[in-house]
């Protein structure tokens, strides 16, 4: 048995329930998370002391996944609107290091670069957010542009001084925490910092620049990486992973393009696929290989589902493979492309289907179809009905409701239900749907 502890970012079905479907496939796979009621959400923070007792308390486990944002903050919307100082903080990593010098086993861990959103919208921020958010991001944008070329900026006169100290000493505290874990690399196994909603400048992008440039330097064993969300998928693809060796061959469904940017990141279609591959330690071949990996890219600009600016194709044909395979679907962000799913579902499923996912950002997608994939593949007591049932939350999710249902009415589902259930070969009813942050962003999808 493979023993793997996690701790999410936050409670959200996308960072909780999620890793224990995908874990599910494998019956050989023990997973010990911490009570959900213990995580932070939208309007309060992790019990910290509770999450940290039950990690002490843990029997003998292989791996730890493990969210810094959670232990040093309360988790990822709450690093954005602690107000504790930088010492309060420290203090608790120093029990957390103590915890994981016990448990000598391997730890992956990630942490966030405090992101800043280009709006005033202040549902994840701090509440000043809602009328200065926009003159925060300018200010960011072009302090950094103004460094990086050797210029002036007065930009900072736009925005109260009591609202722009805070901001920069929330930011500043935050990338102090981020330098103080390159001090104690040593606990950690695989560090990543993540950075989301990102573009060509900022505070975030110089942030991340120095400590890549530290990491570089000093050869240490961590990594900057565009995304959020999918980086503890990723962590638990390597973990699951382990000494196992894997090949996949990426193939671009519009190869032309694979040197094209998707909506709220800065790297490539191709780089971000790479990169998350080489995060799971999984090896690319596209002649010698173990599984194929389909990117559903776009051709010239990405669509998206929440923007209403969908990019449709036509003519996607779906071939049946003689090996295995799976999908990640990134034509449109925050949501499935109709003709592709058109194409799948034309067919009922077969042997070799080993993924899908379409949820959000394209790095959230691949990060999720490889994790799915990644596990499928190699699970040694592999259990069709808990795959199965992840597939249909991940069409439901993805496809029905992201594409679909979010824009209309909520209780429009059984259409869809049909569908899936059609393509899958399943009966799966009764189910239940609700948006457990009261917000459409997020939806939790329960099979009895």
């Amino acid at each position: 048995m493979k023993k793997i502890a996690f701790i999410p970012i936050d409670d959200r079905p996308i960072c909780y329930t999620l890793i224990q479907q995908i874990t599910a496939i494998d019956k050989d796979i023990d997973l010990y998370m911490p009570k959900r009621e213990y995580l932070g959400n939208l309007t309060k923070s992790s019990n910290i002391e509770e999450i940290l007792s039950w990690l002490n308390n843990l029997d003998k486990i292989d791996y730890l996944i493990l969210s810094l944002d959670t232990i040093a903050y309360g988790g990822l919307i709450n690093s954005r609107r602690s107000n504790d100082t930088y010492d309060e903080i420290i203090s608790r990593i120093k029990k957390l290091e103590k915890i994981i010098e016990n448990k000598k086993c391997k730890t992956y861990a990630f942490s966030s670069i405090m992101r800043i959103s280009n709006n005033n919208i202040n549902e994840e921020e701090k509440e000043y957010w809602n009328i200065w958010g926009k003159k925060i991001f300018e200010y960011s944008y072009h302090t950094h542009k103004a460094r990086a070329n050797k210029t002036e900026t007065c930009i900072e006169n736009r925005i109260p001084k009591d609202i722009l100290d805070d901001y920069l000493n929330t930011r500043n505290r935050n990338f102090l925490v981020n330098q103080y874990y390159l001090e104690i690399i040593n606990k950690f196994d695989y560090l990543i910092f993540s950075k989301d909603d990102t573009g060509k400048f900022g505070l975030n992008v110089e942030e991340a620049e120095i400590l890549n440039k530290k990491i570089k330097e000093k050869k240490l064993n961590a990594k900057v990486k565009t995304g959020a969300d999918e980086i503890p998928l990723s962590l638990l693809s390597r973990a699951i992973m382990g000494n196992s060796n894997l090949t996949i061959n990426p193939i671009f469904i519009k190869n032309e393009s694979i040197n094209l940017i998707s909506k709220y990141e800065d790297i490539s279609i191709k780089e971000c696929v790479m990169e998350q591959i080489e995060i799971t330690g999984a090896k690319t071949d596209d002649q010698n290989y173990d599984i194929k990996f389909f990117i559903n890219n776009f051709e010239a600009e990405q669509g998206d589902h929440v923007l209403g600016d969908l990019i449709n194709k036509n003519n996607i044909i779906i071939e049946k493979c003689n090996t295995p395979y799976f999908i990640a679907d990134v034509n449109n962000a925050n949501g499935a492309d109709d003709n592709l799913i058109d194409a799948l579902f034309k067919n009922s499923i077969d042997d070799n289907f080993y993924g899908y996912a379409g949820y959000n950002t394209s790095a959230n997608t691949i990060g999720c179809a490889l994790c799915i994939a990644i596990t499928r593949y190699l699970a040694k007591r592999f259990d069709e009905n808990a795959f199965k049932k992840l597939l249909f939350t991940r069409f439901m999710d993805d496809w029905a409701y992201q594409a679909h249902i979010r824009k209309t009415e909520f209780n429009k589902f059984e259409l869809y239900e049909n569908k899936i259930n059609r393509f899958l070969k399943t009966k799966y009813t009764n189910l239940k749907y609700n948006r457990p942050w009261n917000r459409s962003f997020e939806i939790e999808i329960t099979i009895e």
